[in-house]
């Protein structure tokens, strides 16, 4: 298992920005210009998506790769493999169709798209500029023959896409961004556009403390406070244990439209199941300036 700070940490309260500004010193210059510039875009978009849309428009104006939690090259691919050889190894086959929730720049996008058969993937996101990223990385890599769908959305309705299309949904990074609301709408809706007995993959900031968000950018939940409002849209959710074997700061829930007749939760298999009493949080950047962390 990987090494994991204190999951009831609360990187909101003003004791820990303190502590962790008083051992790194270094980092209080960038939070005051994070700071700063969350003032400004909270000030000039109410709503959540366009104001996220706007930190991504400035975060890839600087750096594509680490707009998407990406710090270099190296680990914008590391983090990209990590994401394709768990999903493989749990079963996405070439016959699926995928749906990814905030594909970003492709940086597992890439993997998926050359592993699917040719028009079965689906990359969504809110950032028309990340989405201009992630058709350079398309051209990169030389997947144009696969004809990928790469779609601007403002919400999580999906109403776009049709019923009961997509064996598997996969959503990296993205409700570590996003209020309550967005991720309610989220799986409000997931269900319409799965299959039977097909699967929505999403990674989260855990904490087993208070729940909290520092600014408007990083939110922190309790698995249990997830898992409840999925069931509350019939979805069964598994905590997936396997995940937290792996070097990533996120925890992973995995939720599931129940086939046909059925009403209880996926069997237990490897890798799947809810959370020991006392497991430890995600390993997540500290402090005061969090930035953009490995997402």
């Amino acid at each position: 298992m990987s090494p994991h700070a204190d999951p009831t940490r609360n990187r909101a309260e003003l004791g820990h920005k303190l502590r962790y500004a008083a051992r790194h010193p270094g980092r209080i210059a960038p939070h005051v210009r994070r700071t700063a510039r969350d003032l400004w875009l909270r000030a000039r978009h109410r709503d959540h998506v366009a104001y996220y849309r706007a930190v991504m428009a400035s975060d890839a104006a600087r750096d594509p790769r680490a707009a998407v939690g990406s710090r270099n090259d190296e680990r914008w691919l590391a983090l990209g493999a990590m994401q394709f050889d768990y999903l493989l190894a749990h079963g996405l086959r070439p016959e699926h169709r995928m749906l990814e929730v905030g594909c970003g720049n492709l940086r597992a996008g890439w993997r998926f798209i050359d592993h699917l058969d040719s028009g079965h993937y689906y990359g969504i996101d809110i950032s028309p500029d990340i989405l201009v990223h992630a058709k350079r990385t398309l051209v990169e890599r030389g997947l144009q023959a696969k004809l990928p769908h790469l779609t601007l959305t403002d919400d999580l309705t999906f109403d776009f896409l049709p019923d009961a299309h997509f064996d598997v949904v996969h959503a990296h990074s993205v409700f570590s961004h996003s209020p309550p609301g967005v991720i309610d709408q989220c799986l409000a809706h997931v269900g319409r556009v799965l299959r039977p007995g097909g699967w929505f993959d999403f990674t989260f900031d855990r904490t087993e403390g208070r729940e909290h968000q520092v600014l408007r950018e990083d939110f922190y939940y309790r698995t249990e406070t997830l898992t409840a409002l999925a069931a509350s849209h019939g979805l069964e959710a598994a905590f997936m244990t396997d995940w937290e074997e792996l070097p990533h700061g996120q925890s992973k829930i995995r939720v599931t439209r129940p086939a046909t007749g059925r009403t209880s939760r996926t069997p237990d298999r490897p890798g799947v199941g809810r959370p020991a009493t006392g497991h430890d949080g995600p390993a997540q950047a500290d402090g005061p300036d969090p930035g953009h962390p490995d997402g």
